[in-house]
């Protein structure tokens, strides 16, 4: 997992400073639970230095957008929700939020995105990766994104400048798959010694899917030979 620093956002959105994150790397996530945790977490970054939320009578919005539908992202959007509450941010009295859902129809992306960028959103949270969080960003070059994406290079799609300081109005958190590819090659090879060739079915219009098919399964399946 890569923990992208908060600092850019703060450099782009002056009015509304954010702490620094520290860049951290580890191995992927496993546990859907751990990793619905870890974009609370993000959100709360992001959202909890706008203000006191028990003395200020401001409502801030936070806009949720997934590729998915609304059955399949209740459960991450509910416990946004709830941890928000526990800290005093409850929904029509001074948090409102608004949701947009692809249904799996990923040219209604750049629509659903410039949706609620005109709403003045104070953040959105992009649950996807690279084809999702990219609209919101040429959309809007003032309200913070927190992404959550799998198998996506936020240095490489050029979303971000670097993971240590990514600058613009883009944070949040990203499971670089490709640099697994390798790892999971080794255990086929450990669990079967005498394998000789390996189907692997892949989403072509996932970068991150496209990078481990191109370059890194390619590169360690001649490593092991």
């Amino acid at each position: 997992m890569k923990v992208i620093s908060s600092k850019g956002v703060s450099d782009s959105c002056s009015d509304n400073p954010k702490p620094v994150l520290s860049f951290a790397e580890g191995s992927a996530i496993q546990n859907p639970k751990w990793l619905r945790l870890s974009l609370i977490a993000f959100v709360l970054v992001v959202v909890g230095p706008l203000a006191n939320a028990q003395q200020s009578k401001k409502v801030f919005r936070l806009g949720f957008i997934s590729v998915q539908d609304s059955a399949s992202e209740s459960a991450r959007a509910e416990a946004i929700r709830l941890a928000l509450r526990e800290r005093g941010y409850i929904e029509g009295q001074n948090i409102a939020f608004e949701y947009r859902y692809a249904d799996g129809k990923r040219d209604r992306l750049p629509e659903l995105a410039t949706q609620l960028v005109r709403l003045n959103l104070d953040v959105i949270v992009a649950l996807g990766g690279d084809l999702l969080v990219r609209p919101i960003k040429n959309a809007t070059k003032r309200i913070a994104i927190v992404m959550i994406g799998q198998g996506i290079d936020p240095v490489g799609e050029g979303l971000i400048e670097s993971l240590a300081r990514p600058g613009g109005n883009v944070t949040g958190l990203t499971l670089l798959g490709p640099e697994l590819a390798g790892k999971r090659l080794e255990l086929f090879k450990e669990a079967v010694p005498k394998i000789a060739s390996v189907a692997v079915l892949y989403e072509p219009a996932n970068p991150g899917s496209v990078l481990q098919m191109k370059e890194a399964l390619p590169s360690a399946a001649r490593a092991l030979g």
